[in-house]
């Protein structure tokens, strides 16, 4: 295997690294929302409701991000 074919390989599968590389950045912004979240719920247990449901506003609009990688990832593969 040369070189050539090498970089023909790699250059068939740049939006899959792409979009691996995208899901690392909301994938740490869930982790980093849902441990503030323990943590705050540790702090105060009293508002255990309220903070759950501002988790989930926040994890959705984390997973936003991953979306519109994916979408990007499928608008290069495809167009």
């Amino acid at each position: 295997m040369d070189a050539t074919t090498v970089l023909a390989e790699i250059n068939g599968h740049l939006g899959a690294v792409g979009y691996g590389l995208a899901a690392i950045g909301p994938a740490i912004g869930v982790g980093i929302v849902v441990g503030k979240t323990i943590e705050g719920v540790a702090r105060q247990p009293e508002l255990a409701g309220r903070l759950q449901v501002l988790m989930w506003i926040g994890i959705a609009f984390t997973e936003a991000l991953a979306l519109i990688g994916f979408v990007a990832f499928i608008l290069l593969k495809f167009a």
